[in-house]
């Protein structure tokens, strides 16, 4: 399985604050924006990630994140000059997805929840063609809608309805087969001037190869793409890691209890931050006594259910 985390685009709705940078580099609370998409595919043990991004921005994003092996995982770069749509993705990976499935998440999203870990992971196993996620919400018009039955069978997708079939979006993760850029590339571009990932997913729905997995109440999906869901998501952050204990999102805690680094690497991410919280929680983690043990205790596949606080 190979990851995708589209990062591109020109962040107009975060406008002043991304005329000089990439929205996807703006802090949600204590940590980069583009960590919280990362740390989903890390916890899905997806270690081939491509991001995709503009010509502009990409040397930002290899200075930051450089080739992946700070974090165990092997990081691949694409440039996409004009944002044409969702689905342009898979076209611009073709060689990189090659003869494998693919995962893609946008790189604005933020998932959260108890057993999210395990839902992930178990979609990845089960799903045969493509998978995609719905999450209620309480303005499904804004969305793309996804209609089913009581057995979870999709019916019907629309793209932002005036009268929606059901209060679940799709959500901005999705798993599919290599067949993923063979469709990409006969989709028509809609009114908007790009092609819709909507349309992609209804290509599958046509050969009844569509299914969807659905994020429960106890599951938060954010969008940080606007100022008033930015400020939010960072508060739901700081909140939820002030009262638990955990960070979100920490790839180096990630990398550390998925077996990826060590705890003398660790460590030293952590000293080279020292003047940062960030950096004080690393060290502690590493410092912990008898933490695999704890870990294993949590959940004994180690996939680290705790960052994404469960």
């Amino acid at each position: 399985m190979k990851g995708i985390v589209l990062a591109g685009g020109n962040g107009t709705r975060l406008a002043p604050s991304t005329n000089g940078v990439n929205k996807h580099l703006l802090n949600v609370y204590d940590k980069p924006m583009i960590y919280y998409p990362l740390s989903v595919l890390m916890l899905g043990g997806i270690k081939d990630i491509l991001i995709i991004s503009t010509p502009d921005d990409m040397p930002r994003f290899k200075e930051m994140l450089g080739d992946g092996s700070a974090f165990g995982i092997r990081l691949q770069y694409m440039e996409q000059v004009n944002p044409d749509g969702i689905p342009e993705a898979f076209i611009l990976a073709e060689d990189f997805i090659g003869y494998d499935d693919v995962t893609l998440i946008l790189g604005d999203n933020i998932f959260y929840g108890q057993g999210f870990t395990t839902l992930f992971r178990n979609a990845l196993k089960n799903h045969r063609n493509a998978t995609i996620f719905g999450s209620r919400v309480k303005d499904p018009e804004r969305f793309g809608v996804v209609e089913f039955d009581e057995n979870q069978k999709v019916l019907s997708l629309e793209e932002k309805p005036e009268d929606p079939k059901s209060d679940f979006a799709a959500a901005g993760l999705y798993i599919y087969d290599n067949r993923a850029t063979r469709i990409a590339k006969q989709l028509p571009y809609s009114e908007r001037g790009e092609t819709e990932i909507t349309d992609l997913n209804k290509e599958y729905l046509k050969g009844n190869q569509l299914e969807v997995q659905l994020l429960g109440r106890g599951f938060a999906w954010m969008d940080a793409g606007t100022h008033e869901s930015l400020f939010e998501a960072s508060e739901f952050v700081k909140i939820t890691q002030q009262r638990q204990g955990f960070k979100i999102a920490c790839l180096e805690e990630i990398a550390y209890y998925m077996g990826y680094i060590s705890k003398q690497e660790l460590y030293k991410k952590g000293e080279r931050m020292k003047k940062t919280d960030y950096g004080q929680y690393l060290m502690e983690i590493a410092n912990r006594k008898h933490s695999e043990q704890y870990w294993e205790m949590i959940d004994k596949n180690p996939i680290l259910e705790l960052v994404q606080n469960e």
